[in-house]
């Protein structure tokens, strides 16, 4: 196992170099000129002095590879810059922001699995049966509705109808606040792991071993948590990790709907004023925050199917 982790570590240089790459490259891949559409006056014009003296102080005026340089090394001492249009350092925004983000993501994964996991294993044991068609539906509704329109009607629902909720903001964080992002989060990624677990655990209740274990009389009971889920479960981890990290990257769309001050609002509200040193310590941080949840999914993915372990030496 210490073999394996070693050798996944080796693999994650290369792919956080690249992106280390992707994310520098931000400046110059975007339209315009840097320099000017961050001192740009709101009529459009701009000064030329202003515009040198702003290349001389962020060091825009130096070659390249020279800049990409600096920038690593400032990177790997935690230092991500300054924003352009606040002064405020750009780790300690996003760090800010990725609390928030953290908080609705973990909350909206329980959400997920709590409804998910007990679905697809109800659904797999009563295949074909009205119950299973009532839980294929739940998970072809979660997976056809769009998260603003869900988010829309929730607050329609608890806030505006009912009035039990709030409609958006942090306020204190508390779980009223929490509660409509993370439903809409929730439910959405928990049709499509609802639909895998179902079928995986289908596929795996008609394996040998499965039949032998009930040949041998094992309770039923055992047979499905002790033998059938462990195996069902490969997949499940793989996509709920996956989905894990698209969750700390921020929602975009739902954090946007709620006014949620996480992450994904700061990355639009970066993008629209064009402050580029806080667009790409968002793309950095959250390249980084997904290679190290894809990481820690391949470790949970060994860890559950030894045989993966092993394959890997060859």
């Amino acid at each position: 196992m210490i073999e394996f982790i070693a050798r996944r570590l080796l693999l994650l240089v290369p792919v956080l170099l690249l992106v280390s790459v992707i994310s520098f490259s931000i400046i110059y891949i975007s339209p315009g000129d840097t320099a000017e559409n961050s001192i740009m006056n709101p009529g459009g014009g701009v000064d030329r002095k202003a515009v040198e003296e702003f290349r001389a102080k962020t060091g825009l005026d130096e070659p390249v590879h020279i800049q990409y340089i600096n920038w690593m090394g400032r990177v790997l001492r935690g230092d991500l810059g300054e924003s352009y249009m606040t002064g405020v350092g750009v780790s300690e925004a996003i760090f800010r922001c990725f609390k928030v983000t953290l908080k609705l993501a973990v909350v909206s994964m329980l959400v997920s699995l709590v409804i998910a996991l007990p679905l697809g294993i109800i659904s797999a044991l009563k295949k074909g049966t009205v119950i299973d068609d009532v839980c294929r539906l739940f998970a072809l509704a979660g997976v056809s509705m769009p998260n603003f329109w869900q988010a829309y009607l929730l607050i329609i629902v608890f806030a505006l109808t009912l009035k039990v909720l709030p409609s958006s903001g942090y306020g204190d964080g508390g779980i009223t606040y929490l509660f409509l992002p993370a439903v809409t989060l929730g439910t959405g990624y928990a049709a499509v792991t609802m639909r895998l677990m179902r079928s995986s655990m289908i596929d795996v209740l008609q394996q040998d071993y499965v039949r032998a274990a009930r040949a041998k009389g094992v309770p039923e009971h055992m047979v499905i948590f002790r033998h059938a889920l462990k195996n069902s479960l490969i997949p499940v981890v793989t996509v709920a990790g996956l989905n894990f990290g698209y969750l700390l990257n921020g929602s975009v769309i739902v954090e946007t709907i709620f006014s949620w001050p996480g992450i994904g609002n700061l990355i639009v509200s970066s993008i629209l004023s064009k402050d580029y040193p806080m667009i790409q310590g968002c793309v950095l941080f959250i390249a980084v925050i997904f290679v190290l949840v894809n990481f820690a999914v391949d470790i949970s993915y060994a860890y559950l199917n030894p045989r993966i372990r092993y394959e890997n030496k060859n």
